[in-house]
C-alpha cells in the first residue's frame, strides 16, 4: 500500500474520443481538484463557475481574525500537488488561500474560470442528455457532465432571536467579517462559541474594550500545538526526498486513529474526554467558568475543537461568558431570558453555516423536471456521497455524509474526484450519454450509511449539531474510517448504474 493513500492514478482519455462538456460549480478546493484531474486526462472543454470575485471557497469566504486550519498544512493540500514550504504546522487563512492561488495559476485554470457568476438553476433534458444552467442575470449555458463543488459550509446560518433586524449597532457573520470596521474599545457581543468562534474570540477579546460571549452549550477541545517550523524543518522538507511524503502520511494515519474516539462505547472516548478536561483543568481557574466550559454530552458527539488561546482569552477580564438563553436583542443590547441587558456596540455571530441544505439554493431538475430539494425533504442522500439517482451525470463533491470528525477532508475530495473521473472514463470508452446510479442501490447505500452512524456518538441523544437534519438524522459525516472510502472509491461499481447511450 502506498504510504499516502490519496495519491491515485490519473489516466488520459483516449486521443480522438468524444469528450463531455463539464460544468464545475465552485472554485474551492474540490472544483479545482476537479479540473486539474479532467486537464491532466486530456479534456480541456470545462468551465469553472464561481460565486464570489475568486477562487479559495470557504477560504475566501473565512478571512476572520484568527482564522486556520484544524488540519495540520502537510496533509491539507493536494497529494499531487503537495506543499513542502508551509511556514507553521497548522496553516492560517492567508497561507492557505496563497496556496489555492497558486495551484490556480500552476495548472493555467484561469482561463476556464468565471468569476461573479451565480448558477442559480440546473435543469436536466431527457431528450437531449443535457444539463441547462441558468445564471442570476437570466443567461444560460449547456453542459454535458455537471461537477457540483459548493461544498457543505458555505451559507452562513443565523439564529432565529426576536429583534435580530433591530440592532442599531455593528452586525456581520464571521464568515462575511467586515473588516473596515474597528473593535478598538468597543463593547463586542459575540453569539456562539463553536469553530469559528474558537478562532477569531482571542483576537476579539485583544481588541474590545468589553467582551461578552453568548454560548449555547460548550465545546470538547483540546490542544492544538501549534507553532512555526524551523528554518532547518523547512529545509528538510524541500530538500530530503521523501521527508514531505512520510510526514504527511504519519499526520494521515495518526489522524485516521482518532476515529477510534467516535464510536459508542469505546474505550478511546474516556480517554479523549480525559485529556480535554486535564486542558481545560489547567487553562481555567476559575471553578463557576469551568463549569461553564464543561461539555455535559459525549466527546466528539459534535465537532471536537482545538485551540492554544480561546480557553486564555475567555479568563481575560474584559471578558464575560454567559449560558443564559437570548430572549431578544434591542437596538443597543443583547436581553437574556434573566431579562438582564447588555448593551453591546457591535453584534458577531459565530453561529455556523447551514450545513444540511445540500446544494441549496441552487434549484436542481432531474429526470421528468423531479426537483432535487423535494427528494431531499426528509434529509440528502447520495450514492458514495456523489451521485443521486434520477439526476444523471452530476457529481457532488463533499456531499451527503462525507464530511469528517477525525481527518482530511481534503484526502475525501480526491477520492471523490477519482471516482467521477473513473465513471467519465467509462463513459467516453463506451459511447454514453449519461450514468444514473440505480435507486435501488442508493437506497441500499444509505440503509447501510445510517446503520453505521447509529453505532457512533455522532447520533446520540445527549446533543444536536449541525451534523444533523431537525429530525437528527445524520447527513454530513463519513460513519468509517477514511481508508474505506479511499477503498469503496478507488473502483466504481458499474453495476450499480444505469448507462444512458
Amino acid at each position: 500500500m502506498r504510504l499516502d493513500v490519496s495519491l491515485l492514478p490519473n489516466r488520459r482519455f483516449p486521443r480522438g474520443a468524444r469528450l463531455p462538456r463539464v460544468a464545475i460549480l465552485g472554485a474551492g478546493f474540490g472544483g479545482l481538484c476537479a479540473a486539474i484531474r479532467l486537464q491532466q486526462a486530456g479534456l480541456t472543454e470545462f468551465t469553472i463557475y464561481e460565486k464570489s470575485d475568486g477562487v479559495g471557497g470557504t477560504w475566501r469566504d473565512n478571512s476572520y481574525p484568527g482564522a486556520g486550519c484544524d488540519v495540520p498544512s502537510h496533509l491539507y493540500s493536494f497529494s499531487f500537488a503537495s506543499e513542502r514550504n508551509w511556514t507553521r504546522k497548522f496553516a492560517r487563512q492567508p497561507e492557505i488561500l496563497d496556496y489555492i492561488e497558486r495551484i490556480t495559476d500552476r495548472y493555467g485554470l484561469r482561463r476556464h474560470l468565471r468569476c461573479n457568476t451565480t448558477v442559480t438553476r440546473l435543469d436536466w433534458s431527457d431528450d437531449d442528455r443535457t444539463w441547462t444552467l441558468t445564471f442570476a442575470d437570466g443567461t444560460t449555458a449547456v453542459a454535458d457532465v455537471v461537477i457540483a463543488g459548493l461544498g457543505q459550509l458555505n451559507r452562513p446560518a443565523f439564529p432565529d432571536i426576536a429583534g435580530r433586524e433591530t440592532f442599531a449597532g455593528t452586525t456581520f457573520h464571521s464568515a462575511r467579517w467586515d473588516h473596515d470596521h474597528d473593535l478598538t474599545g468597543e463593547r463586542v457581543a459575540v453569539i456562539g462559541s463553536g469553530a469559528s468562534a474558537v478562532q477569531f474570540i482571542p483576537e476579539v477579546q485583544r481588541q474590545a474594550g468589553e467582551l461578552v460571549v453568548f454560548q449555547r452549550s460548550p465545546n470538547w477541545i483540546m490542544p492544538r500545538n501549534d507553532r512555526a517550523f524551523t528554518d532547518a524543518e523547512r529545509r528538510r522538507f524541500a530538500t530530503v526526498p521523501g521527508w514531505q511524503r512520510l510526514y504527511r502520511s504519519f499526520i494521515y494515519w495518526t489522524f485516521e486513529t482518532r476515529f477510534f474516539a467516535l464510536q459508542e462505547g469505546s474505550k478511546a472516548g474516556p480517554i479523549a474526554a480525559k485529556i480535554t478536561k486535564d486542558y481545560l483543568r489547567k487553562e481555567v481557574a476559575d471553578p463557576e467558568l469551568r463549569a461553564k466550559l464543561t461539555p455535559d454530552y459525549p466527546v466528539g458527539c459534535k465537532r471536537i475543537l482545538i485551540s492554544d488561546d480561546f480557553y486564555r482569552a475567555l479568563t481575560q477580564p474584559n471578558v464575560e461568558v454567559v449560558t443564559d438563553r437570548i430572549d431578544r436583542i434591542e437596538a443597543d443590547a443583547v436581553v437574556t431570558a434573566d431579562g438582564r441587558r447588555r448593551e453591546v456596540d457591535t453584534i458577531i455571530y459565530g453561529t455556523g453555516f447551514r450545513s444540511t441544505e445540500f446544494l441549496a439554493p441552487l434549484e436542481v431538475h432531474g429526470r421528468g423536471g423531479v426537483d432535487l430539494h423535494e427528494v431531499w425533504r426528509d434529509g440528502a442522500e447520495a450514492y458514495e456521497g456523489i451521485t443521486v439517482s434520477g439526476f444523471p451525470n452530476l457529481f457532488v463533491l463533499y456531499g451527503p455524509n462525507t464530511n469528517l470528525g477525525h481527518n482530511s477532508i481534503i484526502f475525501m475530495l480526491e477520492c471523490q474526484v477519482h471516482y467521477v473521473m473513473a465513471l467519465l472514463h467509462r463513459m467516453v470508452a463506451d459511447g454514453l450519454a449519461a450514468v444514473d446510479v440505480r435507486p435501488e442501490v442508493q437506497a441500499s447505500y444509505n440503509a447501510e450509511i445510517q446503520a453505521s452512524v447509529k453505532r457512533l456518538v455522532w447520533a446520540s441523544d445527549q446533543c444536536s449539531s449541525w451534523y444533523k437534519t431537525d429530525s437528527g438524522k445524520v447527513t454530513n459525516n463519513w460513519p468509517h474510517y477514511t481508508i474505506q472510502y479511499w477503498a469503496r472509491t478507488r473502483t466504481p461499481n458499474l453495476d450499480a448504474y444505469e448507462a444512458v447511450a
